[in-house]
Order: C-alpha cells, then sequence, then structure tokens
C-alpha cells in the first residue's frame, strides 16, 4: 500500500476491516450519500442493516486503500475505485444489483436547487400559466432567460424552455425562482455508483432499468409470441392445449355445417334441423 509506513495504526486496522468486509460477500457497492442529512441517513442505515444490507461510511481514501489490497485477490474490484468520489459509503452483500438499484432508489425524493449545484438531468420548464402575480417577478424571469410575459392578468410562460442543461451549474438566481415555482431539480437519497457481483462490473448506466416497465415489456412480448404461434400452429408445451381446443372447435363447426352426426354434434344438428323447418314453414305456409 502506498505510503502505509506514514499510516497510523488506527487507520491500518480500518483499512484491513474493510478488506476483509469487502472479500466477505459477493456483492460489492459504492453508494453516495451527498447531501443526505445526518438523521435520515442513520435511519436508512438501520433499515438496511435489517435486510441484511448494512452501509459503511468511511474516508475516500481508506475505502481506496480497502479496495486497493483486496483487488490482490479479487481483480473484479478495480473499475470501482473510479467511483470513489465525493462522499461514499460501502455496502457489501448478497443478491441482485438491478433490485438494489430500484430499492436505493426508493430511497431518493425531490430537493430544491440552492445555486451552485451541477444539474442532474436537463431542466425544462413547461409553459403555462404561473401562480405568480404580475409585477417584477416578470422582469426576474426574463433576466433568469424565462420566457415570460402578462397575458389577461397573468404571468405565463409561452414556452417550454430548456433553463439549465444537463451538467451545468445552476445559478443562484434560477434556483431561487425554480424553488419559487415548486419545481425541484434536485434529489436527496442514497444513490447506487457501482457494483460488482461475483466478478461481473455494473457501472450506474446499466442500472438504471425501470424494472416494472421491463416486467409490463415482457409480459406484452410473452403474449404476442403465443398468438403469432398459435396462428402459426407451432406446438410448444403453451400452445398445445390451445391449439386442441381450436382444432375441435373448428372439427364441430365443420361436422355441424357437414351435417355429420356425432355424440357432440347432435344436439346442434337437431336445433339446426329445427331452424331449417320453421324457416321453410315460414315460406310454405304450412
Amino acid at each position: 500500500m502506498p505510503g502505509r509506513e506514514s499510516v497510523s495504526p488506527a487507520k491500518l486496522e480500518r483499512v484491513e476491516q474493510l478488506r476483509q468486509q469487502l472479500a466477505a460477500k459477493p456483492m460489492v457497492a459504492l453508494i453516495g450519500i451527498r447531501g443526505v442529512p445526518a438523521s435520515a441517513l442513520q435511519s436508512m442505515r438501520r433499515s438496511l442493516r435489517g435486510q441484511s444490507r448494512p452501509i459503511r461510511v468511511s474516508p475516500n481514501s481508506l475505502i481506496l486503500h480497502a479496495l486497493e489490497a483486496a483487488q490482490k485477490e479479487l481483480p473484479s474490484l478495480e473499475p470501482l475505485r473510479a467511483h470513489v468520489t465525493d462522499q461514499t459509503a460501502l455496502m457489501t452483500c448478497e443478491g441482485n444489483p438491478f433490485t438494489l438499484y430500484s430499492e436505493l432508489s426508493k430511497t431518493r425524493s425531490p430537493t430544491p436547487a440552492r445555486g451552485g449545484e451541477l444539474a442532474p438531468a436537463d431542466i425544462v420548464v413547461p409553459a403555462g400559466t404561473t401562480s405568480f402575480k404580475p409585477g417584477p417577478i416578470v422582469g426576474e424571469l426574463q433576466h433568469a432567460g424565462f420566457p415570460a410575459a402578462i397575458e389577461k392578468g397573468k404571468v405565463v410562460l409561452k414556452k417550454d424552455t430548456l433553463i439549465v442543461p444537463k451538467g451545468q451549474p445552476i445559478s443562484r438566481e434560477v434556483a431561487g425562482l425554480l424553488t419559487r415555482m415548486e419545481i425541484f431539480p434536485l434529489e436527496v437519497g442514497l444513490n447506487l455508483r457501482a457494483v460488482v457481483n461475483r466478478g461481473t462490473f455494473y457501472p450506474p448506466e446499466v442500472l438504471a432499468v425501470d424494472l416494472d416497465a421491463l416486467r409490463a415489456e415482457l409480459a406484452r412480448s410473452a403474449r404476442r409470441s403465443l398468438a403469432l404461434a398459435l396462428e402459426l400452429g407451432y406446438a410448444t408445451a403453451e400452445t398445445t392445449p390451445l391449439l386442441l381446443g381450436r382444432a375441435h372447435r373448428r372439427a364441430l363447426a365443420l361436422a355441424v355445417e357437414a351435417s355429420y352426426p356425432t355424440k357432440e354434434t347432435a344436439a346442434s344438428l337437431f336445433a339446426k334441423a329445427l331452424r331449417q323447418a320453421k324457416a321453410v314453414s315460414e315460406i310454405t305456409g304450412h
């Protein structure tokens, strides 16, 4: 470990504890905790600990040293080092990385910008009527780049407007106006940055999957595949009962149309004969 001789025994012990933690479970996750209030973080940690998913908050330097030591036996941990930035917590556990991402995403909630933060996504202000009363606010909005105007005694935004592109700083002026418009562009909560699970590295862009939408799409695809297989007459374990049922219904209809008597067609044939007799009777008057 670089500079090991200058590290205090207490820090060396903490690094060793982290290294052991990294090697103890198949899934290692780095979690961003920037902006999470201390009380909320403690509550989240208790909840996760109850799910056998404890998180450990340590200085980034110790996490980096622990990763460097652990990757001698677990080389797959190496990509995680690039994601040890800002305020970081470490989690080691078992499970599915995508499920973990979904669960941690539920801890996040919108929060107003104060100014100086980088926009996590394009901040677009929609067109429409605002809650502002006509007055100096129109000039403030226009100065900040909002397409404000007065129409029928109300302050309106004339078109959808990109106020801050993704990755650009949010000015204090824009942040204040967004807050007054109840537009909260930031999120506070646990942010899953990256995961290594059983030797496979998962960057954040891979983990950001809408599981509910994916399940719905899989269900739609299954229904379409089943319909196509039935249309083609392709026999599988799923389609065979349906194909047999359809074949039986068609055979029964053909037998009735051909007046072919069987146990299954007898009732339908009698009914058909009665209808035909009635029709003849109405035509002949007998």
